[in-house]
């Protein structure tokens, strides 16, 4: 039954990271590495993630850059950050690749506090989900009336707790979609 438990809290713990590197993904106006943590450039043939062929630096709050290793890299780089659906627009000089991040409007931000919104709701659905694979894995085992009770309390809590995680977590994201 322990282990049980501990599959479904380990799913649960994938989840929260999960919708932490989604909420990543999401630009709030002001500058951030890990906003290409999902861009890979096309690096001698190989799409390679960006940090492991430039250093990514944030020399002032709303601007990014990108310092290849191999400055032949320079083009594919800059193709790679047009391709995302960053919305970004690079300046290449010859050396590096500059990035000024706008800042976004009140529209633009009301549209990704929405994002975020949905994407914790989604996170929230998957941890239930998984409470009710771990409740129908301890009811189809060979447990008595009482573990089984106290096992799906012990689950309803440990849910309960993943999903506060996920709502302080989408609380946090709107605060820093809604900061001018």
């Amino acid at each position: 039954m322990e282990t049980i438990k501990k599959d479904g809290e380990n799913r649960m713990k994938k989840s929260v990271k999960s919708l932490q590197d989604d909420f990543n993904g999401i630009r709030t106006g002001r500058a951030s590495a890990t906003l290409f943590d999902k861009v890979s450039a096309n690096y001698y043939g190989t799409p390679t993630p960006l940090n492991q062929i430039a250093n990514i630096s944030i020399p002032e709050a709303r601007l990014i850059v990108i310092q290849p290793f191999d400055k032949n890299a320079l083009g594919d780089i800059e193709k790679a950050i047009q391709a995302s659906e960053l919305g970004l627009n690079p300046n290449n000089d010859g050396k590096v690749i500059r990035i000024n991040i706008p800042p976004l409007t009140e529209e633009r931000r009301k549209d990704l506090v929405k994002q975020a919104k949905n994407m914790a709701e989604q996170a929230k659905v998957a941890i239930r989900n998984i409470r009710r694979d771990i409740n129908d894995a301890i009811k189809k085992g060979d447990f008595t009336e009482d573990e089984k009770k106290k096992s799906g309390d012990d689950v309803q809590k440990m849910t309960d707790s993943y999903i506060a995680e996920v709502g302080k977590l989408a609380e946090a994201k709107e605060k820093e979609i809604m900061e001018i």
